[in-house]
């Protein structure tokens, strides 16, 4: 089998033609750092707590270990070969053409839908602070925006990130630390007698809905993980691949550690898990809101919408990047994967905006059917997308340490068995989905594993109607540049 070249960055073809290092380290390191804080938390996390009580910090602690390995396995891959397709081109050598293209097309699907939901909660917040414009405007006009970002150049996607990513990270911190404060009563200036440590084990103990409600909060928090690997996407576009993927690999643990236990931490210290206000305003907003802090609520709310934003941002840079990745590999249109004189796929973009907006449509016209088939379909894709790093990463060892040793300059633990124990846990939490009808687990997963049954059937026949193409397809890549 030959080698896939290894490029620390994307030389242009001729006419200005191939993704170009437009982000710097420092647009990276926010990148690596805000991709782990999506809205989700914010927005998502009182039903975990109303689930699991304080057990709820189980539950992240279990999937961030998750994300922390599967991200671990993705980073010897992608640091040996950093690529704009990252873990579809992986899956594309170590697995098969057919799995590259499955798993591929099924992220571009994923946050397509995920534009729409971001668009439309930015969309709302907005029409609250400015009511004379129409939900739906907002809407567009947030998807208009962050698209000519985009268009631009890779640069402007980086500059955007980083402060919207650096926004949510210092909101955070600062959250961290005026909470731990008032937990352990030296917060001047602030009743917080409801507030301490004790909160974690009264009102019905650690796990008052026993210990299964651990598994319960997994459900509800798991998809709020996704983007921690959008870090190894973007690296091929930055000045140094290699060390912005070790970089983000290496950090994942305390990124994990700090911003998702250590905030929800904080927010079950400083209110009882059962606390009416978690579940009326939101939990931030309510933690806020017990430190007697003015304006909580909007205040929250911009945090939200900037989150959002970020997400929004990411999104497309990432649909669009993988688009472009299937352009180059023949398993989307060629046009995927042309590139303007500044190394923007513009129409990788501008397919994966037009989707975004259908969806942003059947959110409004089909709330309850059309666009509720949407997410709950593309719900389970991010661990669909974990299992098969796993997989690509068995087989991918051998080959790097066949052919180039030297690349595993970053390396999973325990391998191989660590590896098949995270699999093992991805495909037990998928199994505890299909139990769960009260959150519609059971829909969630059924829905995409019918949409992901349907692109592997596509990939199949594709292959089969290549021919011999599907086994040439490493020795045709030697000779495309990779982004």
């Amino acid at each position: 089998m030959t080698s896939q070249p290894t490029q620390k960055t994307a030389p242009p073809a001729p006419g200005g033609h191939g993704l170009q290092a437009g982000l710097k380290n420092r647009h990276l390191s926010m990148i690596a750092i805000g991709g782990v804080i999506g809205a989700g938390l914010f927005v998502g996390s009182s039903a975990g707590i109303a689930t699991a009580g304080p057990g709820i910090l189980l539950s992240y602690a279990l999937v961030g270990t998750l994300v922390v390995l599967v991200m671990r396995m993705l980073g010897e891959m992608s640091a040996a070969n950093p690529t704009s397709g990252s873990f579809s081109e992986h899956a594309d050598r170590a697995l098969g053409r057919w799995a590259g293209f499955s798993i591929g097309w099924l992220y571009w699907f994923f946050w397509v839908v995920v534009l729409a939901v971001e668009a439309t909660a930015g969309a709302a917040i907005l029409e609250g602070w400015i009511p004379q414009v129409p939900q739906w405007g907002w809407a567009l006009i947030v998807m208009v925006v962050l698209t000519a970002t985009n268009l631009v150049s890779v640069g402007s996607y980086g500059e955007f990130e980083f402060w919207f990513a650096g926004i949510k990270v210092v909101a955070i911190a600062a959250f961290i630390v005026i909470g731990g404060l008032a937990v352990f009563g030296v917060l001047p200036g602030v009743d917080s007698e409801q507030a301490g440590l004790s909160n974690l084990t009264e009102h019905g103990g650690f796990l008052p809905h026993g210990p299964g409600a651990i598994l319960t909060g997994v459900l509800l928090v798991v998809f709020s993980f996704m983007g921690s690997e959008i870090a190894t996407l973007a690296a091929g576009e930055s000045e140094d691949p290699q060390r912005a993927v070790t970089k983000a690999t290496n950090s994942i643990i305390w990124r994990v550690a700090v911003f998702y236990l250590g905030s929800i931490l904080v927010v079950v210290a400083l209110l009882p898990w059962d606390s009416k206000a978690i579940a009326d305003k939101g939990s931030y907003v309510a933690a806020l809101d017990s430190l007697s802090i003015p304006h909580a609520g909007q205040i929250m709310n911009f945090i939200v919408l900037t989150s959002v934003l970020s997400c929004l941002n990411s999104g497309l840079y990432t649909a669009s990047r993988m688009a472009f990745s299937l352009g180059q590999r023949g398993d989307a249109p060629k046009s995927f994967a042309r590139t303007t004189g500044s190394g923007v796929p513009r129409t990788a973009i501008l397919a994966s905006v037009v989707f975004g907006f259908v969806a942003v449509f059947f959110n409004y016209k089909f709330p309850d059917s059309v666009f509720l088939f949407l997410v709950n379909s593309s719900g389970a894709v991010a661990l669909f997308v974990w299992l098969v790093i796993c997989f690509s990463q068995l087989r991918m060892r051998k080959i790097i340490k066949a052919e180039a040793p030297e690349k595993l300059v970053v390396k999973m633990w325990l391998y191989p068995y660590l590896t098949w124990a995270t699999a093992a846990l991805i495909v037990f939490v998928l199994g505890y989905m299909l139990t769960d009808t009260e959150h519609d687990g059971r829909k969630t997963v059924l829905l995409s594993l019918l949409v992901a049954a349907v692109v592997l059937i596509v990939a199949l026949v594709k292959e089969k109607i290549g021919g011999g193409r599907a086994t040439a397809s490493v020795e045709v890549r030697d000779d495309v540049k990779v982004g």
